[in-house]
């Protein structure tokens, strides 16, 4: 985690706190802060901490820390009066506010400048999809003319550089977004596109971003360890459709919502305000739509149908699933007025994502697969597209998260019990839990389905020798895909993460090899 904004000029706290949604109490006087820090361990003299409560770590108690490495100013929810006793009150100033978190992120904001509002920003959100879409949005503007920047969970493009974000699939705290719209800002780019999880939407990682396009993939099952809800995880999503039109106008851009008429999602975005609304549906009625679709191993063609044209596109990208990003993607590019047939180029112009239904060639007979589809309606999607690919066999590996939620290790099961012809089941991030309790779970839903133990469906902790099984198992015109992991570089086992790469334990396990790097695979 970055931990401090990447611009250090010197500037003024009051300047900094005028731009907080809400200030309840402030003590002391202007200072003068070199940075913006949230790890006490990481504070040097003239420093503004933030202070922020988190589920097992309050930031709160890391004030006297943060003032004794020379603090300068702190940020914080709790009344004064409430703060760690002996506070050397005088020598410094406390900001009181509503939400620490959100309060971060605006002072990262207003530390780089406010960088979104220098040029059309486009944030995508939704369960499933959203960097295969933003990264097709990002190739349609390009294709367009316009110089465009890119933010993923993958990466982030910065003119002819690409950087990644991270070994996990989040949005990136509120110091890098501000950071990268900052060099995106600084490379002369007009527009921006921005992957938006629920996470950094609940978590205000993109508070202080100012959108001007919103689109969303689909709003299904996922993250209800964190959200506690599936009501609470759409209201976490509604955000960013619900903050368009409050956000910060620029001259000439409208706010413009692209929204999925074949979704759930539709019934409660569509009442939001917005300039414009663009739908976009497979079969119709909707502004964006698709006409005789036609699937390959190799690609994907139909006719795409614009509000001013008709334009033949052709993907490498497979499945009905893949349609519809295309069709979100082509949705935003209409928003932002990009020609129909630059549209088309765009589009063809992506010939894939790191571990989107990424093939894995090494001179075998069978199609191999690894892909990131970790939620239950990914996972189905992902082995409908499968079935689409082959005549043979779909063989399946995939796990479920440890202390994430546990109801997607049933749904999982079921799906992958109906879906494929062999179920390899294993780990993935198990984290502090049992991760033989973890397979039972799902291997218990895909018998329910039909499948039995030993026979089609089976168990391999080691996820390299689960990917080499379901390899060893392949016949000529089978397919393996292993599900769950795609770009991710890490495995958490316990509370470490581990090196690991499903794409390279697919070339290895093609070679009749294992990739060794987990503690499965290290201890029997």
């Amino acid at each position: 985690m970055c931990l401090c904004a990447m611009n250090e000029t010197p500037q003024r706290l009051s300047a900094l706190i005028d731009v907080l949604p809400s200030v309840l109490r402030r003590v002391g006087g202007d200072a003068t802060v070199t940075r913006i820090v949230v790890d006490s361990r990481q504070v040097r003299p003239g420093d503004l901490f933030v202070a922020i409560p988190g589920v097992s770590v309050d930031g709160h108690t890391f004030i006297p820390k943060a003032l004794e490495e020379g603090a300068v100013a702190v940020v914080g929810e709790r009344p004064p009066q409430a703060l760690p006793a002996h506070l050397p009150w005088g020598s410094f100033t406390y900001v009181q506010v509503r939400d620490a978190r959100e309060a971060w992120a605006w002072l990262c904001t207003a530390w780089e400048g406010f960088p979104s509002r220098q040029m059309t920003l486009v944030g995508v959100t939704g369960t499933d999809g959203k960097t295969t879409t933003s990264t097709l949005i990002h190739a349609i503007l390009q294709a367009g003319g316009l110089e465009t920047g890119l933010i993923t969970t993958v990466s982030a493009r910065i003119g002819a550089e690409e950087v990644d974000t991270g070994l996990h699939t989040t949005t990136p705290d509120p110091p890098d977004v501000q950071r990268y719209l900052a060099r995106i800002a600084a490379s002369g780019a007009s527009h921006t596109v921005l992957e938006v999880t629920s996470h950094g939407l609940a978590q205000h990682r993109v508070a202080g971003c100012d959108f001007d396009v919103a689109v969303v993939t689909n709003i299904t099952h996922e993250h209800l360890d964190f959200h506690g809800s599936l009501e609470a995880y759409r209201e976490a999503k509604t955000r960013l459709f619900a903050g368009l039109t409050r956000s910060f106008r620029k001259p000439g851009v409208p706010k413009v919502a692209v929204l999925n008429r074949d979704d759930d999602s539709f019934r409660y975005l569509s009442p939001l305000p917005a300039d414009r609304q663009i739908t976009y549906a497979i079969d119709g009625p909707a502004d964006v739509t698709a006409a005789g679709v036609t699937y390959t191993p190799a690609a994907t063609r139909f006719t795409l149908r614009l509000p001013q044209a008709e334009v033949a596109v052709e993907t490498t990208l497979v499945g009905a699933y893949n349609v519809s990003n295309v069709l979100a993607a082509a949705g935003a590019g209409v928003a932002l007025g990009v020609p129909p047939d630059a549209i088309a180029r765009g589009i063809a112009a992506v010939r894939g994502v790191p571990g989107r239904m990424e093939r894995i060639e090494g001179g075998q007979g069978f199609i191999a697969i690894v892909d990131f589809a970790h939620t239950p309606n990914a996972l189905k999607r992902t082995l409908e597209a499968a079935r689409e690919m082959t005549a043979g066999r779909v063989i399946a590996v995939f796990g479920c998260a440890g202390l994430r939620d546990r109801e997607k290790r049933t749904l999982m099961g079921r799906t992958a019990g109906e879906l494929a012809d062999v179920v390899v089941l294993t780990a993935e991030d198990p984290r502090t839990e049992d991760l033989d309790q973890i397979m039972a779970v799902s291997a218990a839903a895909a018998r329910e389905v039909g499948k039995q133990d030993g026979v089609d469906v089976f168990r391999v902790a080691d996820r390299g020798a689960a990917i080499l099984r379901a390899c060893q198992m392949a016949r000529p015109g089978d397919l393996v895909i292993a599900c769950g992991k795609g770009h991710e570089q890490s495995m958490c086992f316990g509370t470490v993460e581990y090196p690991w790469d499903d794409r390279e334990a697919m070339r290895r396990a093609l070679r009749g090899e294992t990739l060794d790097t987990l503690p499965t695979a290290s201890h029997g």
